[in-house]
């Protein structure tokens, strides 16, 4: 088998620092004595940059690796590499983060109307803009005291100063350092982090006025103290990357300070079963969220996560009639620590349709304002949030790139626990490589400035908050999207 990378190193600019054989954690690089020369190992290159990145004569570069199999449209060099490989060791194929394959992007083929005259733009710099926004039920039941004021019914709910969160990336999966990061950077922006399915590490409960809790299959970590201290809890029914299989982190990742919040055996496989072995219905979800709203004494919302599938809408109709408060959908482009291969590229199907289609759904049956829709799966930039949010939702989760302000290459060997960056890894060596006093401030930074440009974007058609955004898909036109895409997305073409 041929190395997907090859190595290049400039010998006139190497100066056998070695810093590249410290960094790398894949053993990449070493130094030989006897030739006085650093050499590589470029079948175990994953392509992370940190050699090039810190190499101080700038000598390295990778690329891919020329020598490939005769061309074939049909039998390409992976699909071949990868039939090997199973060939070879009877396994599973196993990837990480998100579906790399070139499946139509729909954010990439929407584009947002504008004012011109009629009905003027605004100036987010001298006039109000609100980008402010509340999760939950919204209440239709108002009434009015003898002085004319207005009285409502309060539900639980979460306010979001950005419309935008961090998504579940569990403990074990990712480091304690990266944890770190994404719950210090939610507390600054007034925003929520979501604890993945691994429980909550003990330091990080003095963020749980921002902290989502999630309760998974696996019921790792959950327990009575752990759902009081979140603000929201999150019941994972399904998830993106891996729509109906279960979670699997490897027992590498379990080490004393994960075995101690998953409460399970250090060292041992953590394995998220495919179904919640209590839930077979929609009947059965609605007694778990009325046992999670009994059990947190009817304070907090709670939200139900699916996977965007064919059937979205249906379920998502019996997700809102469950009692839930939010539903999360999260797209067949969402990250992941690990995945079987062939599950990340071929189940689910893009967030932009999934969305779409549950928010014409819930406006059909009239429920709409009885739960908030949040949606994830590959959000890549703050375009894609305001266009998420004209075509229905109320806010985004973020992961993939919150990883990335982090450090993350997109590398895509999460599964292997040898992160070169420090952030899905549970190595000490490497997980130190990343510092949360940097890396908190990079997350505020990246979405502080999604925030500025939402405001932009929303001033520039007309629009002073997130409420008169959201499902305004006036505001958006399709190109180069057939009539039945756009008929899904409920979006004109470009020039109507």
């Amino acid at each position: 088998m041929n190395p997907l990378f090859e190595v290049i190193r400039d010998p006139d600019r190497c100066i056998k620092c070695r810093v590249c054989e410290r960094q790398c954690a894949n053993e990449v690089h070493k130094y030989d004595p006897d030739l006085d020369k650093m050499i590589s190992d470029s079948m175990t290159c994953v392509d992370c940059q940190r050699c090039v990145c810190l190499c101080p004569t700038h000598a390295l570069k990778i690329r891919p690796n020329e020598n490939q199999f005769r061309p074939n449209s049909n039998w390409s060099h992976q699909t071949m590499d990868e039939i090997y490989k199973q060939a070879e060791s009877g396994g599973v194929l196993l990837s990480a983060m998100g579906n790399p394959k070139e499946y139509p992007v729909y954010w990439d083929k929407i584009l947002l109307n504008a004012s011109q005259v009629t009905n003027p733009p605004i100036d987010p710099l001298r006039e109000p803009m609100e980008t402010k926004t509340f999760l939950g039920k919204k209440s239709q039941k108002i009434s009015y005291d003898a002085n004319g004021k207005a009285h409502y019914e309060k539900t639980p709910y979460l306010e979001l100063d950005v419309p935008i969160m961090f998504s579940a990336m569990s403990f074990g999966s990712i480091s304690k350092n990266a944890h770190e990061c994404l719950a210090r950077a939610a507390e600054e922006l007034g925003t929520y982090y979501n604890t993945g399915e691994g429980g909550l590490h003990e330091d990080f409960y003095k963020y749980g006025k921002n902290t989502i809790c999630q309760v998974a299959s696996g019921r790792f970590g959950v327990f009575k103290g752990y759902l009081d201290t979140g603000a929201a809890v999150e019941i994972k029914m399904g998830q993106g990357a891996k729509p109906g299989i279960g979670g699997h982190l490897p027992g590498m990742k379990i080490t004393d300070e994960v075995s101690k919040t998953r409460m399970i055996p250090k060292g041992t496989d953590a394995i998220s079963p495919a179904p919640h072995h209590d839930i077979y219905s929609i009947e059965d979800l609605r007694q778990l969220v009325y046992s999670l709203k009994e059990a947190t004494n009817w304070e907090k919302p709670v939200i139900v996560k699916i996977a965007a599938v064919h059937n979205v809408a249906a379920i998502a109709s019996g997700v809102a009639r469950s009692g839930a408060d939010i539903i999360a959908i999260d797209g067949f482009r969402g990250g992941t620590g690990a995945a079987p291969t062939r599950i990340r590229d071929n189940v689910g199907i893009p967030i932009e349709l999934a969305l779409a289609a549950v928010d014409s759904r819930l406006r059909d049956e009239g429920i709409r304002d009885e739960v908030s829709v949040v949606v994830g799966g590959s959000i890549r930039s703050s375009a894609d949030v305001v266009k998420a949010i004209a075509l229905g939702a109320d806010a985004c989760y973020i992961a993939s790139a919150a990883l990335m302000a982090l450090g993350c290459h997109l590398c895509r060997s999460c599964n292997t626990g040898k992160c070169n960056w420090g952030i899905a890894t549970q190595r000490p060596d490497l997980v130190k490589r990343l510092n949360p006093e940097i890396g908190y401030k990079r997350l505020v930074n990246l979405v502080t400035a999604w925030d500025h440009e939402i405001k932009e974007m929303m001033g520039g058609m007309g629009i002073n908050s997130i409420e008169a955004l959201r499902g305004n898909r006036l505001m958006l036109r399709g190109v180069g999207l057939s009539q039945k895409e756009l008929d899904i997305l409920g979006i004109q073409h470009a020039g109507e």
